[in-house]
């Protein structure tokens, strides 16, 4: 049996947000994110969300995140509601240096996982330097 405490902060900030509109703005979706050798790495935490209700779009170097957590419908009374429901998004802007064509995006467990690789064009890459006096040839890392 759940037993409900009285919190007056919490009932507080439910009320204001009710009055101030506010339960219609994107709920908070958890992120984390790291490179490992050539590959940016992101993953989303959208539990209980539907694998078909989450959207990934890039325009220009930006990239959105949106999902969906349905409010169940039915005949019952809710006895604690404190998970999110509604709709998720999450706006990154992504720099000049990755390859937005080839992004891999994977669901599993309630995380969403991102695989960003780094642009060929952004890699670390040897010049060859030549001189004109000398017939000899170095190569100089960029």
């Amino acid at each position: 049996m759940l037993i409900r405490t009285t919190d007056p902060f919490r009932d507080f900030d439910r009320l204001a947000q009710q009055l101030l509109g506010t339960t219609n703005r994107p709920a908070v979706m958890p992120m984390d994110a790291w490179r490992e050798g050539d590959t940016f790495t992101i993953e989303f935490d959208l539990p209980g969300v539907a694998p078909d209700s989450i959207d990934l779009d890039v325009e220009r170097n930006v990239l959105t995140v949106r999902a969906e957590r349905v409010s169940r419908n039915g005949d019952w009374e809710m006895l604690a509601s404190e998970r999110p429901r509604g709709i998720f998004s999450r706006q990154l802007v992504l720099g000049d240096n990755l390859d937005l064509d080839r992004i891999e995006a994977a669901y599993d467990g309630g995380v969403l996982r991102l695989r960003v690789p780094v642009a060929e064009k952004a890699k670390p890459r040897k010049i060859e330097v030549t001189s004109s006096s000398d017939s000899g040839r170095t190569a100089i890392e960029a």
